[in-house]
C-alpha cells in the first residue's frame, strides 16, 4: 500500500468517524430537549393540582370563618336589617325635608354600627395559613411531583408581588434562584382587596443532572461507541503504520540476505570458473586455496541460512531448549575464544571478569553461547576503532548478571527500544560497513526470556554500549520447575 493511499484512507475514516461523533452529538442533544420538554409539562400538570388543593384549602378556611361571623352576629344582622327596613318606610310616607334630614341621619347612624359590626371579621392572613401549612404544602408538592416520577431535590416559596416580599420558603437556600429560575404558578385571589395574586414558586436544584440521569443509557452507549470508533479508528493507524514499518524492514530483509548470500555466491562461482580454466596451472598449493575458499563461503552461507532458519523456529514456537545444569563461565569462556580472534584482527581484545561464586544456570548449553557469541559479535562488528570488550559476572539475589560492555559506535535512546524487535536494523546514515539481517538481537531476547531472564542495554551514541543480561541460577530454575 503506497503512502498516498494510506493517507487518503485515514482521512476517510477520520472524517467518517468525526461525521458519526457530530450525529450522535445532534441527536443526544434533540433527546436532551425532549427529555426537558416532557419535564416541564410533568411539572406543569403536578403543580396545577397542588395549586387546586392549596385554593382550596384556603377557600374553605375563608368560608369556615365567614359562616361562624355571621352565625355569631346572626341576630345583630337580623336587628339591623329590621331597623333599615323600617327606615326606609317611613321615609316614603315622608315630605318635610326636616323630617327626611332626620331619617337619612338615623340610617348613616345604623350603617356606621353596621360597619362597626362587620370590621370584627378578619380576613384570611397569608403568612399565618402558609406557615401553618407548610409541611403540608411540600407533602403535596412532593406526592404530585412522585406522581409524575419525578424524584428529584426542589425548593418552593411564596411570593407577595405587592409587597415584593417572599413570605415563605423551604429551606430558604435558594432565594435568588427562586426569584430567577423557578416555575411560576398563580394563587387565586380569596377576596376583592388583592388585585395581585400570589405566586407559588418551586426550584429544582438538580434539574439537569435529573434529567441528564434519565438518558443515561443512551449517554453509556454513545460513549461505549464513541471510545470504540476512537479506539479502532488508532488501532487501525497503529496497524497500519506497523505493516508499512514490517513491509520496508521486509524490503531491507530482503536487499540484505540478496547482497549476503551473492557474494559468497559470487565467490564460490568464481573459483569452480578458476578451476575449470585450462589455462590457469593447477598445483596442490593452489587447490588448497581454493577449496579453502569454498569452505569458508560455504560456512558463511550455512550460518546465514541457521539465523534465518532459528527466528522462524523461535517465532512459530517450535524451537526446543534442552536444558541442563551448566557452567555459565564456561560457556562464556567458549563465546570468547569463538570470536577472540576477530577482535584481535580489527587491533581489539577480549577480556573476562569472572566475579561470580556461583555460576551454575538450568540452560540450553547451544543456545546460550550462541546468545553471547551474537553479543560479542555486534560489539565486534558495530565498531569503527579497535574494539575493547568487557565481560563481567557477578551475582545477585537467586541469579548471575553478566555485563558486556564495548566502546563502539553506540546506540540513540530512540533505537535502544527497538533494537530488540525482530528484523529491526538501526539506520547507520551513509555507513554501510555494518551488515545483517536485524535477527540477532531479536533472537538473543528469546533465548533469554526462554531461561526466564532478561536482557536490557545502556548506550549512548559514539561511547559505546553495555548490555546487561539476568539469568536465574540452578535453584531457583529449578524451584520453579518443582512447583
Amino acid at each position: 500500500m503506497n503512502k498516498r493511499l494510506t493517507i487518503i484512507i485515514i482521512v476517510l475514516v477520520s472524517l467518517a468517524s468525526i461525521g458519526l461523533m457530530t450525529i450522535q452529538v445532534y441527536w443526544i442533544k434533540n433527546a436532551m430537549q425532549v427529555r426537558q420538554a416532557v419535564f416541564n409539562r410533568d411539572v406543569n400538570i403536578a403543580m396545577q393540582r397542588v395549586v387546586f388543593t392549596i385554593d382550596k384549602l384556603r377557600y374553605q378556611e375563608y368560608y369556615l370563618k365567614t359562616k361562624e361571623f355571621y352565625k355569631k352576629n346572626l341576630n345583630a344582622f337580623a336587628l339591623f336589617d329590621s331597623l333599615n327596613r323600617d327606615l326606609i318606610h317611613q321615609s316614603l310616607s315622608l315630605t318635610s325635608p326636616a323630617d327626611i334630614n332626620r331619617i337619612l341621619e338615623k340610617r348613616l347612624l345604623l350603617n356606621n354600627q353596621y360597619h362597626q359590626l362587620f370590621s370584627g371579621f378578619k380576613q384570611p392572613d397569608d403568612i399565618r395559613f402558609f406557615t401553618q401549612h407548610k409541611s403540608l404544602i411540600d407533602s403535596l408538592i412532593q406526592s404530585a411531583l412522585r406522581e409524575k416520577n419525578i424524584k428529584t431535590r426542589f425548593e418552593f416559596g411564596i411570593y407577595k408581588p405587592v409587597s415584593n416580599a417572599m413570605i415563605l420558603q423551604k429551606t430558604g437556600k435558594y432565594p435568588t434562584e427562586l426569584l430567577t429560575k423557578s416555575y411560576v404558578y398563580d394563587l387565586t385571589p380569596i377576596n376583592s382587596d388583592m388585585q395581585v395574586p400570589l405566586k407559588l414558586l418551586i426550584y429544582f436544584p438538580e434539574e439537569h443532572f435529573f434529567i441528564i440521569k434519565k438518558l443515561y443509557k443512551l449517554l453509556v452507549v454513545s460513549m461505549g461507541l464513541f471510545f470504540i470508533i476512537i479506539g479502532a479508528l488508532s488501532f487501525s493507524l497503529v496497524v497500519i503504520n506497523r505493516q508499512k514499518k514490517l513491509s520496508e524492514m521486509k524490503n531491507d530483509l530482503i536487499n540484505n540476505m540478496t547482497h549476503e548470500f551473492k557474494t559468497p555466491i559470487s565467490t564460490i562461482s568464481l573459483v569452480c570458473e578458476a578451476l575449470r580454466d585450462r589455462d590457469v596451472k593447477k598445483s596442490d598449493e593452489l587447490y588448497n586455496n581454493y577449496i579453502s575458499v569454498i569452505d569458508e563461503e560455504n560456512k558463511r552461507l550455512r550460518t546465514m541460512a541457521e539465523h534465518i532458519l532459528r527466528s522462524a523456529s523461535i517465532e512459530s514456537g517450535r524451537l526446543k531448549l534442552h536444558k541442563e545444569t551448566v557452567d555459565l563461565h564456561e560457556i562464556l569462556q567458549n563465546a570468547v575464544n569463538a570470536k577472540k580472534i576477530n577482535a584481535e584482527s580489527k587491533g581489539g581484545s577480549i577480556s573476562l571478569e569472572m566475579n561470580a561464586e556461583n555460576s551454575a544456570i538450568y540452560a540450553d548449553r547451544v543456545h546460550m553461547t550462541n546468545v553471547f557469541v551474537n553479543l560479542l559479535d555486534n560489539a565486534i562488528k558495530y565498531n569503527l576503532n579497535a574494539p575493547v570488550i568487557k565481560i563481567s559476572t557477578r551475582n545477585l539475589k537467586d541469579g548471575i548478571l553478566v555485563d558486556i560492555a564495548d566502546n563502539g559506535i553506540g546506540i540513540s535512546k530512540a533505537n535502544q527500544s527497538k533494537i530488540f524487535d525482530k528484523l529491526y536494523r538501526v539506520h547507520t546514515g551513509n555507513v554501510h560497513n555494518f551488515k545483517g539481517f536485524g535477527l540477532g538481537l531479536s533472537y538473543v531476547k528469546a533465548i533469554v526470556e526462554q531461561h526466564k531472564g532478561k536482557i536490557t542495554v545502556d548506550s549512548e551514541l559514539k561511547k559505546g554500549s553495555v548490555f546487561h543480561i539476568y539469568l536465574p541460577n540452578e535453584k531457583t530454575e529449578n524451584h520453579e520447575k518443582e512447583s
